[in-house]
C-alpha cells in the first residue's frame, strides 16, 4: 500500500515501578500508538512488552486496559500488529490473538516487508557466550517448569512474577554503555547469521535497552531501546529507508 509505514518498538515494560510513572508511560505508548496509526501498515512490537505477563487458564494479569483496547482496535482496522515475546513476557499464550487480534512470535522472524529482507527478534540470548544464560532461558522455556507454576494460585504466582522481574530490572537500571563491536552480543549475532546465509539486509532487535543504529556491509542493524527509562524510542521504515528515532522525554 504506497505511502504506508512499517513501525518497530519494544521494551515498553508496562507495568514496571521504575524510572518513569509505569501509567503514565503506558499513556505515552498509546498516545504514539494512535500517531502511527495514521500511516501505519504494520506495527511490530519486539518483546518485553510487560514487565510480567503469565497466562492461567482461565486468569490474566489485570491492567494495561488501554493499551489493549488500542491493539483491538487496530486490529478492527486492519493495521496488522505483531507482538514478540521477550524475556520478562515470554510466557504468553492464546489471550492477546484471541482478544485483540495480534500474531505472536516465539522465535525471531525473517520476512519481506516492501521487498526488503528483515530480520527480526527480540534479542534475549542471541550472540551470548554466557553458558549461564542459555541454561536458565532453557529452564524458563521448560514445558514442565511451566506447568509448575501454573499450578501456583495466580494471587501468588502473579504477586511474585512481579516481585522478580522487578528486583531483575531494577538491578539492571542503568544499560551498559555500548562495549564496543566484538563484545556486543546483538552485532555477534548480526554477523554469525549474515555468514550463514541469511540475506537480511535489515536486523531490528529489543533486549539491550540501548538505542543504536550499526551499518556494515549493506546491513544496517538497530537496536530499539527502551520506554522505561526517560525517552520514546522507535524504528520507521517507509519503504525505502529504515531510521531509529530515539528522543528524551522533555520535562
Amino acid at each position: 500500500m504506497p505511502g504506508r509505514k512499517t513501525y518497530f518498538a519494544s521494551d515498553f515494560h508496562l507495568g514496571l515501578a521504575a524510572g518513569t510513572d509505569p501509567r503514565e508511560r503506558e499513556r505515552r505508548v498509546v498516545s504514539w500508538l494512535d500517531s502511527a496509526s495514521h500511516d501505519a501498515r504494520s506495527i511490530y512490537l519486539l518483546g518485553d512488552i510487560f514487565d510480567f505477563w503469565w497466562e492461567y487458564r482461565e486468569v490474566v494479569p489485570k491492567g494495561f486496559t488501554r493499551f489493549l483496547g488500542t491493539l483491538a482496535s487496530f486490529s478492527d482496522r486492519g493495521i496488522d500488529v505483531h507482538i514478540f515475546t521477550g524475556n520478562h513476557d515470554m510466557w504468553m499464550k492464546g489471550y492477546l490473538t484471541d482478544e485483540c487480534g495480534v500474531t505472536i512470535h516465539y522465535e525471531p522472524l525473517i520476512t519481506e516487508i516492501d521487498g526488503e529482507i528483515f530480520y527480526l527478534a527480540h534479542g534475549e540470548g542471541l550472540g551470548s557466550t554466557s553458558t549461564g544464560a542459555r541454561l536458565l532461558f532453557s529452564f524458563f522455556h521448560s514445558r514442565t517448569a511451566r506447568a509448575l507454576y501454573s499450578a501456583i494460585h495466580p494471587r501468588y504466582g502473579v504477586a511474585f512474577g512481579h516481585a522478580w522481574s522487578r528486583s531483575s530490572r531494577l538491578a539492571k537500571h542503568v544499560s551498559l554503555p555500548f562495549l564496543g563491536e566484538d563484545r556486543e552480543d546483538l552485532i555477534r549475532h548480526t554477523r554469525t547469521m549474515a555468514a550463514g546465509g541469511c540475506n537480511a539486509r535489515y536486523y531490528i532487535y529489543g533486549h539491550r535497552h540501548l538505542p543504536l543504529t550499526f551499518d556494515e556491509d549493506g546491513r544496517r542493524m538497530i537496536i530499539l531501546g527502551d520506554w522505561f527509562s526517560c525517552r520514546t524510542s522507535y524504528a520507521v521504515y517507509d519503504g525505502s529507508d529504515l531510521n531509529l528515532v530515539s528522543e528524551p522525554l522533555v520535562p
